[in-house]
Order: C-alpha cells, then structure tokens, then sequence
C-alpha cells in the first residue's frame, strides 16, 4: 500500500527526503544538530505524508510525555477556574499538555494516592489546594518528577503562593483603623482534607488583634459554608447574641462575605452602617457587591507555577525546594466604615 494511503512511518519520511530515521527523529524534536536544508527536507516530506509525531513515540526517544498533571479538589471555584485559564495557554505555547485529576473527596483521594495514576504519564505534577499527610506528601515525592505546590507553603518542595496570614492581617487592621474593636471572624469550613488557607487567615487575625492589645475573644470566631444560608444566618445569629456584639466581621471568603451581606440586608440590619463586613480573594461578586476585600490573583498564580513547573522539567538541577510567595492588596469599597456609636477608648491603634 502506498505511504499516502496509510498511517505513514518516519520510515516513510526518512524516504522521501533522504536522509536516515535519526535525522528525521532530531528534526521533528526540534533538536539544533541539524542543518537548515536538511530540517527543510524533513519538514517538506512530512508535510506531504502528513506526518506528526505521536507523544507516545516521541516520549520513548526523549524520556518525556510532553504532559503536566494538575491535582485538584474541584473544578466549580472561581479560583481553580481562574488558575487553570491562565496555566492552560502557558503549557500550550510550550507544546506541554495538561491531565487533570479531580478528587473531590476522600474516597477518591485514597484512590488516587494508592494508584498514582500520575506515574509515567506526566513529566510533573501541580498540587493545588491539599492539606496532606506526611504519608501522601512522601508518596509524591517518590514519583520521580517535579511536584510543585500551589496556593499552600510546602516545607521543603518547591511551592507557590500568597501569604495568607499578611492578608488577613493588613484586612484586621484596615477595620481596626476605622475605629472597630469587636470585630468577629467567620470561617467556611471545607471538606476535611483539602486547604484553603482558614488557619493562616485566622492567624493573621489574631495577630492584628494581638498588634492592637485587643484581646482574642473565641466567641466572635464562627463558622459557617458559604453556600449554606441557614447556617450563615445561624452563625450571625451568635454574633447579635452575645453581651457585646461586633461592629465588624471578617469572612475568609468573598462567597461568605456575599451570603453574609444577603442575611444582614434580609434581616433589616445595613452594611456598613450597622455592620461592616471585610472579604478575602476579590472575586468578581466582590465588585458586584462593592465589597471590601483582601485580593489575591490565581491567575498570576498559574501563570508563576507554570513558569516553575517548565523549569524544573527542562533544569533537574534546579533549586527543587524554592518558594514563591505573591502579594495580596486590600481593596476599600462600600462594605465597611467607622461603626456607629461613640468612638472607642483605644482609637488609632499602631
């Protein structure tokens, strides 16, 4: 059967321009010990034969499937939406692929961590978002590829992300300037497991709180899921409930932030003239909402551990254990102002 009526072979380009299978095989892979009439030759014929190198043949010649694997809890937050749209075209101009492995709990986590399905299918491994053991953490690095960490600070392996404990800290203060000293914290508990940050930001709370010689009231600490709203109304049910309630609260969350605002508005109660509320990540409901918040960029995330991830893959040698930390900024808007009443004792705090 003729080349053109079949699946051709680099045999059959190797043929056609006249040169051996390894020349062929050095031009496809880009390589520069090829001259420019030879490379010219090669790509003519391949052209014509409608050629392509599979990644299967190629990873066999160079060691490597061309493929990064991503590890993520979900798919429906903004954030994984935003980090990803921002890696994919990256990965692509680099002719790198993208698999993506969603465990959005942890039956299929046990799953994924005693297969590893990852394991000679991908040249690295991105982890975003996963409070692992040490167990699991030891099984990644025994993969054999680079494993990069992403908004989360992994001890000792390579990661990128925002310091979340600055976030939080520069938001507490923003209310403590404006005069707030009963300002309650709302958390959004997660599935067990999977990080987003809650201890940091909590943290970074504290501190401000500590900055200012107030006091940690454990009582103005609640929790409640974003998407929950009885349990958001709940939650600010214990916070009017108690002897002094607070003027402020701080949700881990823009989602929380916006539910929150939702139950307030629904209970007659206004923001910020009664009550104002701070967020974290400035999502795009964050502006619907003119909502202040603390913003990071995941974007600007994907993009950095796409960067890191093709060094590492094109330099083994590389610093494996570096850190990358970004920025967050607060961002005023219409959700907080000085609370009502007469000013507090200990106003401007330093």
């Amino acid at each position: 059967m003729p080349a053109a009526q079949r699946h051709s072979t680099m045999s059959d380009v190797a043929e056609r321009a006249g040169v051996s299978t390894s020349t062929v095989s050095r031009t496809l892979r880009g390589l520069s010990s090829v001259s420019p009439d030879v490379r010219a030759r090669v790509e003519q014929a391949a052209r014509e034969l409608n050629f392509a190198v599979s990644r299967q043949a190629s990873s066999l010649v160079t060691g490597r499937t061309g493929v990064v694997a991503v590890l993520v809890p979900t798919l429906k937050s903004w954030f994984m939406g935003s980090a990803l749209s921002s890696l994919g075209p990256l990965l692509r101009a680099a002719d790198m692929e993208l698999a993506l492995y969603v465990i959005p709990d942890l039956t299929e986590r046990a799953s994924f961590f005693e297969q590893l399905p990852a394991r000679r299918n991908a040249d690295a491994l991105l982890v975003h978002c996963f409070d692992l053991t040490e167990e699991e953490s030891a099984r990644l690095d025994d993969l054999g590829m680079p494993v990069i960490y992403v908004s989360q600070h992994a001890e000792g392996r390579p990661s990128v992300y925002v310091d979340d404990a600055a976030g939080a800290l520069s938001g507490t203060r923003h209310l403590l300037n404006l005069g707030h000293r009963r300002i309650a914290f709302m958390q959004s508990p997660g599935a067990t497991g999977f990080s987003f940050s809650s201890h940091a930001r909590l943290h970074g709370y504290r501190q401000a709180l500590a900055e200012a010689g107030i006091p940690v009231d454990d009582s103005l600490v609640v929790a409640a899921p974003a998407e929950d709203k009885r349990a958001v109304a709940e939650a600010l049910g214990q916070l009017l409930g108690l002897r002094e309630p607070p003027t402020a609260v701080f949700a881990e969350q823009d989602e929380l932030a916006a539910t929150l605002i939702w139950t307030l508005r629904k209970a007659r109660i206004e923001v910020p003239e009664a009550m104002s509320v701070l967020g974290f990540d400035d999502q795009p409901l964050a502006e619907w909402f003119d909502l202040t918040t603390v913003a990071q960029s995941p974007s600007e995330m994907g993009r950095v551990a796409g960067d890191l991830v093709l060094r590492l893959i094109n330099d083994p040698e590389a610093d494996h254990e570096r850190h990358i930390v970004l920025p967050t900024r607060l961002i005023p808007r219409g959700t907080t102002a000085r609370p009502s009443g007469p000013p507090a004792q200990d106003e401007n705090p330093s």
